[in-house]
């Protein structure tokens, strides 16, 4: 009787009464066989797009490496064939290329290493439909890597992403980065970038103010401003102050009341820069839309 192979590392098994004589250097290299599956590291140089990864019958072969270190100047993604396909195969990678490197035997699923990673795969031998499979995808492990990229947050900080319930009270400085859904990609601003945003977007909306001489209304930050107020006798003048406003921001001076008259000069440090808008005896609002410098754009509105 001839003799036969093991179904995965191609341990050849003595046929009976074959190799006599000889079977003690079959035996020993049987042994080199599974010493090789259970701890064996090889290096495995790659070229080009394609490796062929061959464990064949009775003999050392790359194939029946435990470790498969992979170096090598691949010149794009690196496609290794598991061979033959029907061979139940176990291996640990390590990536040393700078290229990915990704497993396959057959028509199912395949895995790719990325350059500089590390992963555990086990290939099913199920012939041409067979696919390979990460099992380190689940595992729970110090540090992970992501596309190559070593994650170094730790899982508080990954639960917080998630939705933690746990807040703090940190104080918030211009440079802190905060994190934004930008139409379906997470990125990260600068807490200054936001306040801008929010600050352009918000209305201070002040107390009422009796006009009775020149009054100044100055924003008390960069924000919008609603200022209310009444004229107490004949013609008044208001000053806005712009100098903490951005462009983009308005101010809108409401004269409640339907007497008097009053004008409204926008000033910068101090100084005039508009000779103004007047509102007249009747209930009137002032609009001003600031654009860095100045106002672009005044308008009065009666009602």
């Amino acid at each position: 009787m001839a003799s036969t192979y093991t179904s995965n590392t191609g341990i050849e098994k003595i046929g009976a009464g074959e190799q006599a004589g000889t079977w003690g250097t079959t035996t020993n290299n049987n042994l080199d066989i599974i010493d090789r599956a259970i701890n064996g590291v090889g290096s495995i140089t790659l070229s080009g797009t394609t490796h062929t990864l061959t464990t064949s019958d009775g003999t050392l072969s790359d194939g029946g490496f435990k470790v498969l270190v992979l170096g090598g100047s691949p010149s794009g993604t690196n496609t290794i064939t598991i061979s033959p396909n029907d061979q139940d195969k176990v291996y640990i990678v390590q990536n040393g290329t700078s290229q990915t490197a990704t497993f396959t035997q057959g028509s199912g699923g395949n895995v790719s290493v990325p350059a500089g990673s590390k992963k555990i795969i086990f290939a099913d031998g199920a012939g041409s439909g067979a696919a390979v499979t990460d099992v380190t995808n689940a595992l729970d492990i110090a540090s992970l890597r992501l596309g190559g990229t070593t994650l170094t947050a730790t899982a508080a900080e990954l639960n917080l992403m998630d939705g933690g319930t746990s807040a703090g009270t940190t104080a918030v400085a211009a440079g802190d980065g905060i994190v934004t859904n930008d139409g379906g990609t997470m990125r990260q601003t600068t807490a200054a970038t936001f306040s801008t945003y929010f600050n352009q977007n918000l209305v201070e909306a002040k107390s009422a103010l009796t006009v009775s001489g020149t009054v100044t209304v100055t924003p008390s930050g960069a924000t919008s401003v609603y200022q209310p107020l009444t004229v107490s006798s004949g013609s008044q003048t208001v000053r806005v102050a712009v100098t903490n406003l951005v462009a983009g921001q308005y101010v809108i001076i409401d004269k409640t009341t339907t007497t008097n008259s009053m004008t409204i000069d926008w000033t910068n440090n101090g100084a005039v820069t508009s000779s103004g808008i007047s509102l007249g005896s009747s209930a009137e609002l002032g609009i001003g839309i600031f654009n860095g410098s100045g106002f672009s754009f005044t308008e009065t509105v009666k009602f």
